[in-house]
């Protein structure tokens, strides 16, 4: 990147607008990705420990959400939270259509599935013998779960976590349909790429691009790291 490249990349993050996007993606990221492992967790530890009838239904519905184009997930929201659920939701003070609130709501529908795949797959490095011995000595199921399973699996659940959040990070197709886009109140990181390119300023645009690859990148290289420490405390153990 060239001087004049610098100056003009900086000059593009550090506009009003720029960092109105940054704040307003990250803030939503981290929320949408905790209340994403707050479900996905118990829900990976059920699927991969226990049994029950419609387990098979569960994964096929998995499956399925993670195979669909994210702008038919944004259609589908937006066809729910229009209907008069979505204004009921509105009236008690929770809108989500057009709202910000929906950009946390698209964010978590995309990368649930994903979320719970993969803590089911950090679950399964875990031998489910070392719960039964603990169970054998007397330890409850939760206190397996909370002694056993997830600080032996904690490392790749940080790296699914990171994962997670620069997926919703850079999400657009579901929010671009549920909540559209709207300079300053609706304009995430990607969103505001796409402003850019609308209104010909590819400068912008590709300000706000290398902004989500440098932090795409710096993730990606986190979770990696994370993921081989895991492997290598597993062996150890």
């Amino acid at each position: 990147m060239t001087f004049q490249g610098t100056r003009s990349f900086l000059s593009n993050v550090m506009r009003t607008e720029t960092l109105f996007a940054i704040g307003l993606s990250v803030r939503t990221a981290c929320v949408s990705t905790l209340l994403c492992f707050l479900l996905a967790v118990p829900t990976s530890f059920i699927l991969e420990r226990t049994s029950f009838p419609l387990r098979p239904v569960v994964e096929t519905a998995l499956e399925l959400t993670m195979s669909l184009p994210n702008i038919v997930l944004g259609l589908s929201m937006l066809i729910i939270f229009a209907s008069p659920f979505g204004k009921a939701l509105k009236h008690a003070g929770f809108p989500v259509v057009f709202s910000q609130n929906g950009i946390v709501l698209a964010q978590l529908i995309v990368n649930l599935p994903f979320a719970i795949k993969l803590s089911t797959a950090a679950f399964r490095d875990v031998d489910v013998k070392l719960e039964h011995v603990a169970g054998l000595l007397g330890a409850s199921p939760f206190r397996q779960f909370s002694t056993i399973l997830l600080p032996l699996s904690r490392h790749t659940l940080i790296s699914a976590l990171i994962l997670v959040w620069s997926r919703a990070l850079c999400e657009f197709g579901a929010t671009l349909m549920l909540v559209g886009v709207t300079r300053m109140k609706t304009e995430t990181l990607p969103a505001g790429i796409y402003l850019d390119v609308s209104t010909n300023d590819l400068s912008g645009a590709l300000s706000s691009a290398f902004m989500l690859l440098l932090i795409s990148a710096l993730s990606l290289g986190i979770a990696n790291r994370l993921t081989k420490k895991n492997v290598r405390w597993s062996r150890h153990v």
